[in-house]
C-alpha cells in the first residue's frame, strides 16, 4: 500500500470507535441532554389538540421511536442519506407554534400531520439546491450562527433551572434554582478531576448525582414509573390518515425552510467542532435524511425532525466526536420508544437538574462560535459590522419575544427564531459586503472597519533596553525599577538639566546622544 492509499484511508475524527461500555454511556448522556426537548413538542401539541393523557403518551413514544431511527440514519448514513456526523435527531421545536396554530384553526391533529408530510416533501425536493449555498457560509457567517445557537438556547436552560413549568407553584423557587446550581457545580468539579473518563462523562454523572440529591431533598418523584404498559410498539396512523389543508401546508413549508437553515447550521457547527470537512454534498445528504425522516414521521404519529443544537454543545464539552456514540444514543431512543417504562424513568429526572447541565452545555456552543469568529479577518473589510449586526439582530426575539407580533405570521415564523434571524442577516450582509464588490468601500473607508494592526514607530523603541517590560501601565527595567514615562517637553527639560549637571563636573555629552532616556538620576544610552 503506497503513501497515497494510506492517506486516503485515514480515519476521520467522527469515525473513531470507542469500547462498547463507553459508547453506550456517552450515548445515554446525549439522550439525557435532549430528552426534555424531544418530549416537549408532543406535550404541547397534544394538550392544544385536547388529547387524553394516554393519547399524549402515544405521541411521546412515537417521538422517541422516530427520533431514534432518524438519529441512526443521520449518523450511520446510507448512499444519499445521512451526513455521518455526531448529530442527534428529534422532533423540531421550531414547528411547535405553527402546529398549535393549525390545531387551533380547527384542523386538529390530522391536519398537523398532513401539513408536516406535504411540507417535508417540499423540503426533500429542495435539499440538494439548499445545500449548494454552503459557499455563502464562511467563518464570519458560521461563527455568528453557532454563537447564536448557544445564546438562543440559554433561555431554555433558564426555564429548566426554574422548574420547567411556569404554572407550577414552585416555579423559580430557590429550591429549583439551587438544585440546578448544585448540578452545575458537580459538573464543573467532575470536569476538573484528572481522570479523563470521568471528565468526559461529567454531564451524565452530574445529572445522576443531581437526581440523587433531588431524591434526598424530596424534589424527585419516581412513584409513577411503574404505572402503564412495559412494552408498546407505536401504532401507525393511530390518529387516522393525514388531512391536507393548503394554509397549514404553506405555513409548515416556511417552517421547513427554517429547519433546513438550522440543520445546515448544526451540521456546519458540529463539523467545525469535530475538525472534519463538511462540503455541500455532505450537507445535502444530511438535509435529505432530515426531510425523509420528517416524511415518515406522520405515519408514525409524530412531527418534523431536525438536529438538536444542545447536543452539538455536548460534543464540544466532552470532546467525544465519534458518530457511533450518537448512533448508540439513537438506539437508546428507539428502546425508550418501545419501552415506555424506561421513558418514564428518564422523564422523572427533575427539570431543574437538566437546567444545571444545560447552562454549561449551551454556553459551550456559544463559546465554540466565538472561537470560530476569532479566526475571522477583520482588517480592511466590513466583517466587524456583519458580526455586530447579525448577533444583535438574532438577540431581538430572545430578549423581546413579542418583537414580531405585529408582523405577518409567515414573517414571524421565520424571524421569531434567534438562530434563523442571525443566519439570514449574516448571509445577506456577507453577500452585500463580501460577495457584491460594487459600492464596497476601500480599506479604512468606513467607521465600522476594524482598527489597523497594532504597530510601534521606530523612534518609539530606540530608548528601550533589553529586559524592559510594561506591567500595569508602568515601564519597568531589567532591575525591576520603574522608568518614568514623560512628555516631549518634560523629556527636553530633564535632558537639559542633566546635561547642565554633567557640564558642571566637566563631562560633555555628544549631540548624537540626544536619543537618551531619563531614569532616576542616571542617563542611559538606548
Amino acid at each position: 500500500m503506497n503513501a497515497t492509499q494510506v492517506k486516503t484511508t485515514k480515519l476521520r475524527p467522527e469515525d473513531e470507535r470507542l469500547p462498547l461500555g463507553k459508547t453506550i454511556a456517552y450515548g445515554l448522556q446525549h439522550v439525557l441532554t435532549m430528552y426534555g426537548g424531544i418530549i416537549a413538542p408532543p406535550l404541547i401539541i397534544g394538550g392544544a389538540a385536547g388529547l387524553s393523557s394516554e393519547e399524549i403518551g402515544v405521541l411521546i413514544a412515537s417521538c422517541l421511536f422516530v427520533g431514534g431511527l432518524a438519529t441512526i440514519l443521520q449518523t450511520v448514513g446510507i448512499p444519499f442519506f445521512g451526513c455521518q456526523l455526531p448529530l442527534v435527531q428529534g422532533t423540531s421545536f421550531a414547528s411547535v407554534a405553527t402546529m398549535v396554530a393549525i390545531v387551533n384553526g380547527g384542523g386538529g391533529i390530522q391536519a398537523v400531520l398532513g401539513a408536516v408530510l406535504a411540507a417535508s416533501a417540499v423540503g426533500f425536493l429542495i435539499a440538494p439546491f439548499f445545500a449548494r449555498i454552503v459557499r455563502f457560509f464562511p467563518p464570519v457567517v458560521t461563527g455568528v450562527v453557532i454563537t447564536m445557537i448557544g445564546i438562543s438556547l440559554t433561555p431554555v436552560a433558564a426555564n429548566w433551572a426554574m422548574g420547567g413549568n411556569a404554572k407550577a407553584e414552585n416555579y423559580g423557587s430557590l429550591e429549583n434554582i439551587g438544585l440546578a446550581g448544585a448540578t452545575l457545580l458537580i459538573a464543573l468539579l467532575l470536569s476538573k478531576l484528572g481522570n479523563a473518563a470521568i471528565s468526559r462523562l461529567s454531564i451524565l454523572l452530574a445529572m445522576v448525582l443531581g437526581t440523587v440529591l433531588a431524591l434526598l431533598l424530596g424534589m424527585a418523584d419516581f412513584s409513577k414509573v411503574g404505572h402503564g404498559a412495559l412494552f408498546a410498539f407505536p401504532q401507525p396512523l393511530a390518529f387516522g390518515w393525514p388531512v391536507f389543508e393548503l394554509g397549514g401546508i404553506i405555513s409548515m413549508t416556511i417552517v421547513v425552510l427554517v429547519i433546513l437553515t438550522e440543520t445546515t447550521a448544526d451540521i456546519l457547527a458540529v463539523g467545525e467542532i469535530a475538525g472534519t470537512k463538511v462540503d455541500s454534498r455532505r450537507i445535502a445528504d444530511g438535509l435529505r435524511a432530515d426531510m425523509a425522516s420528517s416524511m415518515v414521521a406522520p405515519f408514525l404519529n409524530t412531527f418534523t425532525q431536525s438536529a438538536f443544537a444542545q447536543n452539538v454543545g455536548l460534543v464540544a464539552i466532552t470532546g467525544v466526536k465519534s458518530r457511533f456514540v450518537v448512533t448508540a444514543g439513537g438506539g437508546i431512543l428507539v428502546v425508550l420508544g418501545l419501552l415506555p417504562i424506561l421513558g418514564r424513568v428518564v422523564a422523572a429526572v427533575p427539570t431543574a437538574v437538566l437546567g444545571g447541565a444545560g447552562i454549561v452545555l449551551f454556553g459551550t456552543v456559544a463559546a465554540s462560535g466565538i472561537r470560530t469568529l476569532s479566526k475571522v479577518k477583520y482588517e480592511g473589510n466590513l466583517n466587524l459590522i456583519i458580526v455586530a449586526t447579525s448577533v444583535a439582530f438574532g438577540c431581538l426575539p430572545i430578549v423581546k419575544p413579542d418583537f414580531y407580533d405585529a408582523f405577518p405570521t409567515w414573517f414571524g415564523t421565520i424571524f421569531h427564531s434567534g438562530i434563523s434571524s442571525a443566519a439570514v442577516m449574516a448571509i445577506l450582509l456577507n453577500l452585500l459586503f463580501n460577495e457584491m464588490k460594487f459600492g464596497t468601500p476601500k480599506k479604512d473607508a468606513s467607521v465600522f472597519v476594524a482598527a489597523p494592526p497594532r504597530m510601534v514607530r521606530e523612534e518609539e523603541v530606540r530608548s528601550l533596553m533589553d529586559g524592559d517590560h510594561y506591567v500595569a501601565g508602568k515601564l519597568i527595567d531589567a532591575d525591576g525599577e520603574e522608568v518614568p514615562v514623560v512628555s516631549d517637553e518634560e523629556f527636553k527639560q530633564a535632558l537639559e538639566q542633566h546635561q547642565q549637571e554633567l557640564a558642571r563636573v566637566g563631562i560633555r555629552v555628544p549631540a548624537e546622544n540626544a536619543g537618551h532616556r531619563v531614569k532616576g538620576n542616571e542617563f542611559k544610552h538606548a
